[in-house]
C-alpha cells in the first residue's frame, strides 16, 4: 500500500501542474526606455509624466552645472530618486580623467562600450556615477553631458581633489 500513495500524489501533481497553458506571449517586447512603470510599479502616469517635466539640477561643490540630460531609462530612475531627496555624492579622483563617487542605491543601466569625452556623466556598474574631465574607454550607460564648460575648466574644478556631486530636482 504504501507504494501507491507516492505514485497517487505524483500523478496529482501532474495533474495540477498540467492545468496551466502552454501559449506563448506574443507580446512585442517593450523597449528599455518605454515604460518607467516596469521599475517603479506603485507610480502612477501622471507622476510620471510630471517627474519628467522637472529639470534635474547637478552642482559640483556649490557650483551649478547646465547638463544635457539623456532620454533613457537610467536618467528617468536617477529623477525619481532624486524628487524623493536631494542626492549628494563623495566623488573621489580616479585615474587623473574621472571623478567617481557610490550613489548609494542601484539604478537600471545599459551599458555600452564607449568613449567617455571631458563632460560626459556616466553611469558605471550600475551604482557609481562618473563624471569625465578627460577621455576614456570602457561600459557604461550615459546620463548626460555637461554643457558650456571647456576641457581646461572642467580640469580646473574636477582634477584638483575630491568634489562633492550634488543632484536635485527644481
Amino acid at each position: 500500500m504504501t507504494g501507491k500513495i507516492p505514485a497517487v500524489l505524483f500523478a496529482a501533481a501532474l495533474l495540477i501542474g498540467g492545468c496551466g497553458t502552454n501559449e506563448v506571449n506574443n507580446e512585442p517586447e517593450k523597449e528599455v526606455n518605454e515604460d518607467i512603470q516596469e521599475i517603479f510599479p506603485e507610480e502612477s502616469e501622471e507622476t510620471v509624466e510630471e517627474e519628467e517635466d522637472s529639470e534635474m539640477i547637478l552642482r559640483i561643490e556649490n557650483e551649478e552645472i547646465n547638463v544635457v540630460w539623456e532620454d533613457n531609462q537610467s536618467v528617468n530612475a536617477l529623477k525619481k530618486l532624486v524628487s524623493e531627496k536631494e542626492l549628494s555624492i563623495s566623488m573621489h579622483m580616479y585615474g587623473g580623467w574621472e571623478q567617481v563617487g557610490e550613489i548609494g542605491t542601484r539604478l537600471p543601466r545599459n551599458d555600452v562600450q564607449t568613449t567617455a569625452k571631458p563632460g560626459d556623466i556616466m553611469l558605471y556598474s550600475g551604482d557609481q556615477i562618473v563624471v569625465f574631465y578627460g577621455d576614456n574607454s570602457w561600459a557604461h550607460t550615459k546620463l548626460g553631458t555637461m554643457d558650456g564648460d571647456t576641457q581646461a575648466q572642467l580640469r580646473e574644478m574636477l582634477g584638483n581633489g575630491n568634489v562633492t556631486l550634488t543632484i536635485s530636482i527644481e
